[in-house]
C-alpha cells in the first residue's frame, strides 16, 4: 500500500466518526480496526495489503482460500482429496454431537475439514501445498487432516516436488481421541520418506500453531518459516509456568522469540511470502 492510500485511510477516520454522530447506517464489515494499533481502515485496503495492517504490519487471520490465491499462480491450483470427511469414529459428544459439530463447520466454512491440499505453481515452480484453516474447529488435527496431509506428501514424493504446509492449528482434535494423536506419527513418517528422496519440505507457521501440530510436522522442515508475531507453542503459557514454577518473558512463544533462540529459521511477512518462497525453491532446485 502506498503512502497516499494510507493517508486517505487516516482522513477517512474522521469521516466515519461524523457518520456515526449523524446516526447514518454504515454496512457491517465495511471498516476494520486493527487490534494492535487501532488504525481504522477500509476493508478493501486491508484485502489489497494481504490482510496486514499498513501501519504496524499486524497479520489479520485469513482463510485457506485466500492463502491459495496469494501463494499459487493463477489457474494452476489442482485440489486433491477435497471431499474426505470424518465419520465420527468414536460417536463423541460434549455440548453437542461431534457429527453435528462437523456439519455446522461444513456449512459455516464451505470446507469438508480443517485443511485444503493440492498441487500448484509458485512463479512456475510446482509444489504440493497443504493449507490448514483455523475456522474449521480451530484447525484441529483429526484423522482426515492427517490422511489428507499424508496423501499430499506422498503425491509430492512421487512427483519429486517440494512440499509446503501452512500450519494454523490448536493441536490434535480431542473428539477423535487416540486416532487424532496417531496422525502425528503418520505424517512424520511420510515426511521422512520424502526426505530420503532428497526432496525439500517447508512448513510455514502462522498464528496460532500449537499442540500436536507443533510437536510433529510443523517442526520437521528443511527450513522452518513463520509469519511475524505468530503464536507458536506446544503447551499454554500458564501450564508451563505452573510446571517450571517460573515467570516467562512477555514475548515467549512468538515467532521473534523462537527465531532468536534457534527454533525457526526465517520470519517472512505475508506480503513477501510468495516471492521469498520462490527464491528458496529456486535455490533447492538449482543447487
Amino acid at each position: 500500500m502506498s503512502l497516499s492510500e494510507w493517508l486517505n485511510i487516516k482522513r477517512n477516520t474522521s469521516l466515519i466518526n461524523n457518520i456515526k454522530e449523524t446516526n447514518l447506517n454504515v454496512p457491517e464489515g465495511l471498516w476494520v480496526k486493527c487490534s494492535k494499533c487501532s488504525l481504522l481502515m477500509y476493508y478493501k485496503a486491508l484485502e489489497k495489503n494481504f490482510k496486514t495492517c499498513p501501519k504496524c504490519e499486524h497479520h489479520f487471520p485469513t482463510t485457506s482460500q485466500d492463502r491459495i490465491k496469494k501463494l499459487i499462480d493463477k489457474n494452476t491450483w489442482q485440489p486433491i482429496n477435497t471431499y474426505l470427511t470424518s465419520t465420527d469414529p468414536l460417536g463423541f459428544s460434549d455440548r453437542k454431537l461431534y457429527s453435528k459439530r462437523l456439519l455446522d463447520m461444513k456449512i459455516q466454512t464451505g470446507l469438508f475439514d480443517a485443511v485444503q491440499t493440492g498441487l500448484g505453481n509458485v512463479f512456475g515452480i510446482p509444489i504440493a501445498l497443504g493449507i490448514m484453516d483455523f475456522r474449521f474447529m480451530g484447525g484441529s488435527m483429526g484423522s482426515v487432516v492427517g490422511e489428507k496431509l499424508t496423501r499430499l506428501i506422498e503425491k509430492g514424493t512421487s512427483q519429486k516436488i517440494a512440499v509446503v504446509i501452512v500450519c494454523a492449528s490448536g493441536g490434535a482434535r480431542m473428539q477423535e481421541g487416540m486416532l487424532s494423536l496417531m496422525q502425528m506419527a503418520k505424517i512424520s513418517s511420510a515426511l521422512q520418506k520424502h526426505k530420503q528422496q532428497k526432496l525439500p519440505y517447508f512448513p510455514i507457521l502462522t498464528s496460532p500453531t500449537t499442540g500436536g501440530v507443533t510437536a510433529s510436522f510443523a517442526m520437521l522442515g528443511d527450513l522452518i518459516i513463520a509469519e511475524p508475531n505468530a503464536l507458536i507453542a506446544f503447551a499454554g503459557r500458564r501450564v508451563i509456568e505452573q510446571t517450571i514454577k517460573e515467570d516467562l518473558p512477555e514475548n515467549f512463544q512468538t515467532s521473534e522469540y523462537l527465531f532468536k533462540h534457534g527454533f525457526i529459521d526465517l520470519i517472512i511477512s505475508r506480503a513477501e511470502l510468495k516471492t521469498k518462497l520462490y527464491q528458496i525453491l529456486s535455490f533447492y532446485y538449482n543447487s
